[in-house]
């Protein structure tokens, strides 16, 4: 087990949407032989992109999975989407990797949601290999990218392979380290030659930079350079595997995955330079243990994705962090605090699951189908094993809709069909809003939404509408008033008597509502005056001007009368409920907008029209601070100005921009916008 794990390796290819990650993966599969056809993404038939919605829209909207051989080593590879809205739990994904092929388009360069996903690689302490794929494109640079890499990602790469041409004449790459040409043929076919003459002298002063580069990232081979005026083949594999890990150095290598070209170098480079699991830094658990990555010690897998497969129902993956996972074999869920029965152990590679005939060691990645009370985000251990990861954060939601069925009656239908997706995608968040009643669906973008509601259609056969939900406005005072509020009713037997008088005032923002008994000499008896209190609040919270909840005021109770026989709780709630209505006819009622804190991020050249779209919105811009060629924004926008700005961000910049929102503050709303509201809730009562 030893040996093979040795040779084994588990990588996630990362990169923004459109720099061909799929197509990548389409060609590492097909050059180990693992297909016998590339598939393109335009005609649906690539082995990882199978899903219906992202055979329409032309991308990945989940991960993709597969495991090959390469040179007698395992490959476990995760393909991870590049789209914004469909990577809200790319943390998950990556704690499955020990590495990650870090892809970038030779055409539209390093863009600011690469440095994003740069930057969780990094924090997840992964190394690289960067793979600049595209290069047989129009417009292709490879230098651009090159500087992208060191001045937005602040990577330090080392060059493996030099394109040889660019555009329709990208021919190879020179291997710079092994002095030597990879020549492209038909069909992927590779033969080895000489350097192009017109590159030595590039490809001869690459040479010395890079290996210079690999002595710097150890001491020891830093000594040996100096000492001897170079490093032997060796020494240089043996310093850029260190470096590799260590993150010191990034290899860079060009190709074009459509192309089925470099996918052999890749592969190689990925054998010779990544780690294996038994390399990877011990794992700590919630409780701060430690647990090596090793096939000797206690069996630990951690669930980081849940499919939906319409054969195996739910598909469990987990990423075997140590000893050895079996089938048929009962495990303990220290989260959930109960024992689990793993079935079938399955190796997955697109839609196609293989039962696996052995047990799982460390960096395997396998499914197992229908568990019970095991989901993504859980450990299972050898029971009586208390070792377990703290799951990830994953990414806060950045847009809600509200959802309803399209028949009446069918609300507990849709409201089911989207728990079932839930389990499956834990980055789309689901709730019920007290205000309207509404179902409310939340996730990283609408196209993420409109995703997911397409696939409860197509799979629970639910017919679901979407709507843009109520923007949560709310009421306040600004004036004071003191009124009385008096119920008095007579019909016949016993009557209904309540009377109470009662001071409100504007309380500052945020402090919400306040009730003060100021009764004294027994006006009110005292077992009537939380009635009265509870009158107040019932009404505050149907609201006033446009049925929003009233808020920031305080009621002081000041005085009163009550009748012997016909006084009650219920007549004392409904006096309360009278004089609220009556104070906040003089108290000069106003209505709240909230203010969500915007940040985006783009590329320089886009900030001008992104703040001007910003300030359309009435939004505020807190300021703005641009580093490595990328400006982050920040803005008070309000919240109906900014529900659909994902689509319009995207529009506005190419999709090179990204953003992220959380509520703020409430403000009180211009009298246009005070008035719009107020005459649409008048008109829907009607």
């Amino acid at each position: 087990m030893a040996k093979s794990l040795e040779t084994q390796r588990t990588y996630a290819l990362i990169g923004t949407g459109g720099t061909g990650k799929t197509s990548l993966a389409e060609m590492l599969l097909f050059q180990s032989k693992s297909i016998n056809r590339l598939g393109r993404i335009e005609e649906g038939s690539t082995s990882l992109d199978y899903e219906p919605e992202e055979t329409k829209r032309g991308g990945s909207v989940q991960p993709g999975f597969a495991n090959f051989e390469w040179k007698g080593g395992l490959h476990y590879l995760v393909d991870v989407p590049g789209d914004n809205n469909f990577v809200g739990d790319m943390a998950h994904l990556l704690t499955a990797a020990d590495a990650v092929i870090f892809t970038v388009d030779a055409v539209d360069g390093v863009r600011p949601l690469a440095k994003k996903f740069w930057d969780q690689a990094r924090e997840a302490g992964l190394p690289a290999i960067v793979f600049i794929n595209k290069m047989d494109r129009d417009r292709a640079d490879f230098n651009t990218v090159m500087d992208g890499l060191t001045s937005i990602l602040g990577i330090k790469p080392v060059m493996l392979g030099l394109p040889i041409g660019a555009q329709s004449e990208f021919s190879g790459i020179v291997d710079v380290l092994d002095n030597t040409a990879w020549i492209f043929g038909e069909d992927g076919a590779v033969t080895k030659g000489d350097i192009p003459a017109d590159m030595a002298e590039e490809a001869q002063t690459l040479r010395e930079t890079t290996i210079e580069n690999i002595a710097e990232s150890d001491e020891e081979l830093m000594e040996i350079y100096f000492e001897e005026g170079g490093l032997s083949p060796e020494n240089i594999q043996k310093g850029l595997h260190k470096g590799v890990l260590s993150g010191e150095v990034v290899p860079v290598i060009a190709g074009s995955a459509l192309e089925n070209k470099g996918g052999q170098r890749l592969l190689d480079a990925i054998a010779d330079l990544l780690p294996s699991p038994l390399e990877r830094a011990p794992w700590t658990g919630a409780d701060g243990s430690e647990r090596a990555s090793s096939p000797d010690e206690k069996v630990a897998a951690f669930a980081f994705k849940t499919l939906a497969d319409p054969f195996a129902g739910q598909v469990t993956l987990f990423r075997v962090l140590s000893g050895n996972m079996t089938a048929d074999t009962v495990y303990g869920n220290p989260r959930k605090g109960e024992s689990e029965r793993v079935g079938q152990l399955i190796h997955i590679t697109g839609k196609t699951h293989t039962p696996s005939k052995e047990a799982a060691g460390p960096g395997a990645i396998v499914g197992v189908s229908k568990l019970k009370v095991t989901s993504t985000g859980d450990t299972l251990v050898a029971e009586k094993d208390s070792f377990m990861l703290e799951p990830p954060a994953v990414t806060p939601p950045l847009i809600t809709y509200a959802l309803a069925p399209k028949e009446k009656g069918d609300e507990d239908k849709v409201y089911q069909a989207m728990q079932k997706l839930q389990v499956e995608d834990i980055t789309l968040s689901l709730s019920r809003d007290e205000e309207s009643s509404d179902v409310l669906i939340s996730g990283m973008g609408q196209l993420h939404i409109e995703t997911a509601v397409e696939r409860a259609k197509r799979r629970y056969k639910v017919d679901i509408v979407l709507k843009t939900p109520k923007v949560p406005y709310r009421e306040t005072i600004r004036g004071k008033a003191d009124v009385q509020g008096r119920h008095k009713k007579q019909s016949g037997g016993r009557g209904q008597f309540g009377d109470c008088f009662i001071r409100m005032e504007p309380t500052p923002r945020g402090e919400g509502y306040t009730f003060e008994d100021a009764i004294v000499g027994g006006a009110i008896p005292r077992q009537y005056i939380p009635a009265v209190d509870k009158g107040i609040q019932e009404a505050s919270a149907r609201g006033y001007l446009a049925g929003f909840p009233v808020v920031d005021f305080k009621v002081t109770l000041y005085d009163g009368s009550y009748h012997s026989v016909d006084s009650s709780e219920m007549a004392f709630k409904v006096a309360g409920s009278l004089a609220f209505k009556k104070a906040m006819e003089t108290a000069q009622p106003v209505l709240l907008e909230p203010i969500m804190l915007v940040t985006v991020s783009v590329p320089d050249s886009y900030m001008g029209d992104v703040i001007g779209d910003l300030s359309s919105r009435r939004g505020k811009v807190l300021g703005s601070d641009s580093q490595t060629g990328i400006t982050e924004i920040k803005a008070h926008v309000p919240m109906s100005e900014i529900l659909r700005y994902a689509p319009d961000l995207r529009s506005m910049t190419g999709g090179q921009g990204t953003f992220a929102m959380e509520f703020d503050h409430y403000e009180e709303a211009p009298p246009p916008v005070a008035d719009k509201v107020i005459e649409e809730s008048k008109a829907a009562e009607e």
